[in-house]
């Protein structure tokens, strides 16, 4: 059977870039369509209310699966600098230790999901003519939400091994059943926010199903023997140490985000609507610095394994130019295009107006974001995870609650809470372009970090 794993501390580097990103590019594109193709429908089919109710969800749903997701963030350091060590039994214990981790955590999702709901959403200031339908969402998304944390497991632990083609293709068919699900539930069977949100459960069960039937199928050593399943404590602490504070950062930053809808709540439903879909326009364009980010850490976790430095720092700087070239791209045609992109989401001129005020005030911010997505991922591919992790709660926590506190008792409007999120972005950036320069990577020696996993 033909390899489907890379070993990226051989070759050319542009195209060990180019071929594990853009899979992985367009399974971000895919996976993204989830949430746009719920916004899209309700849009079309119900109404500004319920766009406004499925929008709105992101900050809550983002806070559990971001806190999960920092956990397969820190597998997939560890199993990608045991497999570029050649470290084959180290590996499968990762694997395996990975695989238990995942049931644990959704058990705990599951349950704590459900209880969050309420709270989070008076919290949040939801108008009355959205909250139900928020919570309609929410309910039926988190009693499925163990099909995403297993799809993301098994995609964390193929990509890790520079597998990036089949997460996409399963990514892909998932994809395209939510999609006719949606149509299915919302105009056959008249179900609204419930059919969009039954339908996104299905679709991830589907990837989550397929992902890992492939992989206990996978004769290498990163393959799942159930019967081997079982938590490896080196394995576990490793993980843990890597994963949770990009956990404790993720969930906190979506957290965070929370307070921004609550400020972008005042304006009304209108501005709600606006605001879900200039978030789905924007998840699009970001696409390609999360896939290079992600390729830059399997990169730089598989030469930082097999002992080659000067390369890692290589990968780090071709991945930035990459970032640069992509982001300024799209940023310049979704600025252009915005009344047109906004049109595809809503016909109604209010929700049209607001989003495109968005697109226009953020999109020239873009680039920032290449800098600090590409040397946090950089930095967390030889296991500084800590210091990466206290730099963008600073930036996109603390920092970010402190500018609209201030700029709301100062008596700014629209345009100060729009700006919220590029401040932050110009911080971090520059933040983590001094940590980077006084890296392991750079320097040789970094305190408090190891390379050894």
């Amino acid at each position: 059977m033909a390899r489907r794993d890379s070993d990226m501390s051989e070759g050319n580097i542009w195209l060990h870039l180019v071929r594990f990103s853009v899979p992985t590019m367009i399974g971000l594109l895919f996976q993204q369509l989830y949430n746009t193709v719920d916004t899209l429908v309700v849009g079309q089919f119900v109404g500004k209310q319920a766009q406004a109710a499925v929008g709105s969800t992101g900050p809550i749903i983002n806070t559990v699966v971001g806190f999960c997701a920092g956990l397969a963030t820190g597998a997939s350091v560890v199993i990608s600098q045991r497999y570029g060590a050649h470290d084959n039994e180290g590996l499968s214990k990762a694997v395996h230790t990975t695989v238990a981790l995942t049931f644990i955590m959704s058990v705990l999702t599951t349950l704590a999901g459900q209880l969050i709901i309420g709270p989070m959403l008076r919290f949040m200031q939801t108008p009355e003519d959205v909250i139900a339908d928020s919570a309609s969402y929410l309910s039926i998304y988190f009693a499925g939400i163990s099909g995403i944390l297993f799809y993301n497991l098994g995609s964390g632990v193929l990509r890790a091994v520079g597998d990036s083609r089949r997460p996409l293709f399963f990514l892909i068919i998932s994809a395209l059943l939510n999609t006719a699900l949606d149509l299915l539930f919302v105009l056959a069977f008249g179900m609204k926010v419930d059919g969009v949100a039954l339908a996104t459960v299905l679709a991830n069960v589907l990837s989550a199903v397929l992902i890992l039937f492939t992989l206990s199928r996978e004769k290498g050593a990163y393959g799942i023997r159930w019967r081997q399943i079982r938590v490896d404590r080196n394995s576990l602490r490793q993980i843990l140490r890597i994963g949770l504070p990009s956990s404790i950062q993720s969930a906190i930053t979506s957290f965070s985000n929370v307070f921004v809808q609550s400020y972008i709540n005042y304006f009304g439903s209108a501005c709600m609507a606006g605001y879900g879909v200039y978030g789905k326009i924007d998840a699009f364009v970001l696409i390609p610095v999360q896939s290079i980010s992600m390729s830059s850490t399997t990169f730089v976790g598989q030469n930082w394994g097999a002992k080659r430095p000067d390369r890692a720092r290589q990968g780090v700087r071709t991945a930035i130019l990459m970032c640069i070239i992509t982001t300024a791209v799209l940023g310049v045609l979704v600025y252009v295009l915005a009344r047109q992109l906004m049109g595809l989401f809503s016909p109604e001129e209010d929700v049209v107006d607001y989003g495109i005020r968005f697109i226009h005030i953020v999109t020239p911010f873009y680039l920032a974001i290449c800098f600090n997505q590409i040397y946090a991922g950089a930095l967390r591919g030889v296991g500084d995870v800590t210091m990466p992790t206290v730099i963008m709660l600073i930036s996109f926590v603390a920092f970010r609650q402190v500018y609209l506190a201030v700029t709301k008792a100062l008596g700014a409007g629209f345009l100060a809470v729009a700006l919220a999120y590029p401040v932050g972005w110009i911080l971090c950036s520059t933040l983590l372009i001094i940590r980077y320069s006084r890296s392991v990577l750079v320097k040789g020696s970094l305190s408090g970090s190891t390379s050894k996993i």
